[in-house]
This record gives structure tokens, sequence and C-alpha cells, in this order.
């Protein structure tokens, strides 16, 4: 791959160590017998020495609720949760994985940079700022709402970007999305795979994310690394993403590796992010490093990955401001995602900022949330159920599956297409004088779509 042996860096890139290894080095205690919970590890997020049994018992969980909650999971320990749709809904935050996808936006920017560029070093560097970006929004601790089958979000007035993304299967969960603007294209299939280990879970991103620059037609394809989030039901929940990320320039053979280094001793080495980006013949350009919680720059680098004489760090990137104490850790753009400035006329009603069970969440009703999450989840297998017995197959109503499957370090993947119904959509309803306007708060939640289907 061309990457400089970690181990032999030197000067500027010293402090880089050997990729996952350091993980073994973090701070793990175990929830001794006297809390009843044998071999159940509690990782301080800043690496220290404190007591395993005073750390377990801080975090968002009162002690009966942390015995529920373990007799409820320990059983599926080793196991795949993705699916799951047991899970109180105290552990979610008021926003789908649709809308989640639809993070990578907030510092699109980047990528319209990158468009401009005519440097195709420098264009890697804007282009894989924009892919580390949402990582201070991954950060947090709580769990999105699944989308039910046929779900949509759809976003506009945001940088001249129309987003729209689907739900487009249930088992396994898949998403794909869409976006576009005057500058880029952005197409993904999502399908995360989990591990749950008991107080952990490893969550590994089994998806294919392609960004096509318009004035030269560049395709880059986007490999991201894994995340594990810590102290699920014992101690302060927190989150690391450690490993490799890869952006490919799939036009060109450039390439950008950068090394998300695990949290270690004391905290050490935690958000850091160090590579370089190289060219076609594997040679490095172009160094990068910072945080993926703060900010990242880059430097011109020799053949041994040094910096050259001279030459100077140039922050790229750097975390916009966000709200204090906020109860769910949002950005200000996470708000904008759930705020309906951002919807577009005569919203979709299968858009996920009407599901009943995010929005009650979103006011603060867990019960009233709870409910309703238990509702839609009923009517879900309820549709199922109708499908099957009129030998119904669903069928996505913005993107196609296609004959392509591609590997992943994870796993095989389905390739959803997007298919440009959306956008002929959304033209014939701008251009519309006819429709009534509509208090988009007042549209009832529907995904429900057996009734379009056809016979198999």
């Amino acid at each position: 791959m061309g990457t400089p042996d970690k181990n032999e860096n030197k000067g500027f890139f010293a402090a880089m160590t050997s990729g996952l290894s350091m993980f073994g080095n973090a701070m793990h205690r175990s929830v001794n017998g006297m809390l009843g919970y044998e071999g159940v590890e509690v990782i301080n997020p800043e690496g220290g020495k404190d007591d395993a049994e005073e750390e377990a018992q801080r975090g968002r969980w009162k002690e009966e609720e942390r015995d529920s909650y373990w007799k409820m999971m320990q059983k599926y320990i080793g196991s795949d949760v993705t699916s799951m749709v047991t899970l109180p809904v105290l552990i979610f935050e008021p926003m789908t994985m649709l809308q989640k996808m639809a993070e990578l936006m907030e510092y699109s920017y980047l990528l319209d940079q990158a468009d401009e560029c005519q440097d195709p070093y420098l264009r890697m560097v804007y282009a894989t700022s924009w892919a580390i970006s949402v990582y201070y929004a991954y950060q947090r601790t709580w769990k999105p709402f699944n989308p039910i089958l046929g779900e949509t979000y759809e976003m506009v007035n945001h940088d001249g970007i129309t987003f729209i993304s689907e739900q487009v299967s249930h088992h396994p969960p898949m998403s794909a999305g869409h976006a576009a603007n005057e500058h880029f294209t952005y197409d993904i299939t999502s399908k995360l795979k989990t591990k749950f280990l008991g107080n952990s879970l490893d969550i590994y991103p089994v998806g294919r994310t392609r960004v096509t620059l318009k004035r030269d037609g560049v395709v880059l394809d986007l490999v991201p690394p894994p995340t594990k989030a810590n102290n699920l039901i014992f101690g302060r929940t927190w989150v690391d993403t450690l490993g490799e990320m890869i952006m490919t320039n799939l036009t060109t053979g450039d390439k950008v590796v950068l090394y998300f280094q695990p949290c270690g001793w004391f905290g050490a080495g935690r958000y850091e992010v160090d590579g370089y980006v190289y060219n076609s013949a594997e040679e490095p350009k172009l160094l990068m490093t910072g945080k993926w919680n703060e900010s990242m720059s880059y430097q011109p680098c020799d053949m041994e990955g040094e910096p050259l004489p001279g030459s100077e760090l140039k922050e790229v990137w750097h975390v916009a401001d966000v709200p204090k104490n906020d109860k769910f850790q949002y950005t200000y753009f996470a708000h904008k995602l759930n705020s309906y400035d951002t919807a577009p006329k005569k919203l979709l009603p299968s858009d996920s900022r009407l599901r009943p069970d995010r929005s009650a969440l979103e006011k603060g009703d867990l019960s009233k949330a709870g409910a309703e999450k238990s509702s839609l989840e009923e009517r879900q297998r309820a549709e199922k159920r109708e499908r099957e017995a009129k030998n119904h197959k669903f069928i996505p109503r913005w993107f196609d599956m296609t004959e392509e499957v591609t590997p992943t370090p994870w796993g095989d993947l389905e390739i959803y297409q997007y298919n440009g119904k959306y956008s002929e959509h959304r033209a014939a309803v701008e251009s519309s004088d006819s429709i009534e306007e509509v208090d988009s708060k007042s549209i009832e939640f529907n995904p429900w779509q057996f009734g379009n289907l056809s016979a198999e």
C-alpha cells in the first residue's frame, strides 16, 4: 500500500504507534464479583487508575436500570444487534440512522473546495478532511432509531444540497442515500455490522461511499475505520474510533491512508489522526495530522514522509462552535436536521421528522416515545406478514438494487443506486402552482408501502 513503516517513522511522526496493538494498552478494568458482574470490563475514558467499582457506578444509568438492562442484554453477547427492536427508549437520541447519514453534509464546503482545487493532492486533503469532520458528531453516546422499512429523510436549504435517504431493507437493515449540489454528488449504501461484547459494542461500517466531483468527473471511494462504544451499561459511556481510513481517487489512483489512534494509557492518543496523501505510485506527497474531534492540517513531505524544509503546517478544517451542555450532545447542524427549516415543500409522509416516537423523545416524553416506538415496530411486523401473505416484494421508491456486490473489510455488500426519480418528483413539486401549502408537522407518518408493491 506504500505506507511508511509506522515503527520506523521519525521526527514529526515519531509519536505514531503501531495501529491497533496500542489498544491493548488501554486501561481495562473488570467489575469484580462484589458487584455481581464478574468479568465485565469498564474502561476509563481518561485512561486513569480509578478503582473499577467506582468507575462502574458513573454514567447515565441508575443501579436498578443497570440491573434490568444487564439481565436483558447479556444473552446477546457475541451477537450482531443491529436488528434488535427490544432496546429501551432511554438509550436513544431523537434522530434516525437516515438523518445520521445526512450529518456528513455539515462540512460539505470541503467537497466544494475539493471540486474547485486544481492541485490533485490538496484535493484529497479537502475530501478526506470532509470524511473526518463527521466524527465529532459520531462520538455521541446515544443510539439513533432504526428506520422503518420505506422510511425516508429529505434535506434542503443547506449549501445548495438536495439530500434523500431511504431504508431499503429491513433484514438486514440497510439504508441508501444520495446528495447533490453544483460541485459534487454523494452516494452511499450503508449496512452496519455490530458485535455486542457485554459492556461494549464494536461497530463495523459495512458500506460503500462514493463522491463524484463534477468539474473533472473525479470519483472518490471511502473506506472508514471501525468504531467502539465503551461502557454501555457500567461506567461513563464513550466512543473511540480506531484503525485505518482510506480515501481512494478511483480516477487517478491517488489515495489517502490515515490512522485513527486508539485511546491508550491516561488518554494518550485519543482523537489523534495521522497519515499521508500518496500519488498513484504510492509515494507520499503530503502528510496529514490532527484530531478528529477538533481539526485537521496538512504539510508537504519528502519521500520519507518528513516535512519539507521551509514548509508550514496548514489547517484545512476546524470543528464549528457547538451548543453548550446540549442534552444529546447535538451540534447546531444536528438540530437543523430535525428542524422543518431544512424540509422541502410537500414533505414525504415517510420522513423521519414525522416519526411519533422520535418527536416524543425530542420533547422529553419518554413514556410516549416508548409506546410509539413499540407501536411502529408492531405495525412493521404486521406489514411484513401482510406482504408475505400476498406474495409481495418490497420495492424501494428512490433507489434500485443493482446486481453489484462489492467486498468490504467486514463482509460483502449489495449495492443500491439512486434512480433519479426523487429529482423528478422534487422538480414537479417545485414547479407546481396547484399544491396547497401544508404544515409539515401535521402530516401523519406513513412509510407503509405494501399497497404499492407488485406481486412476484
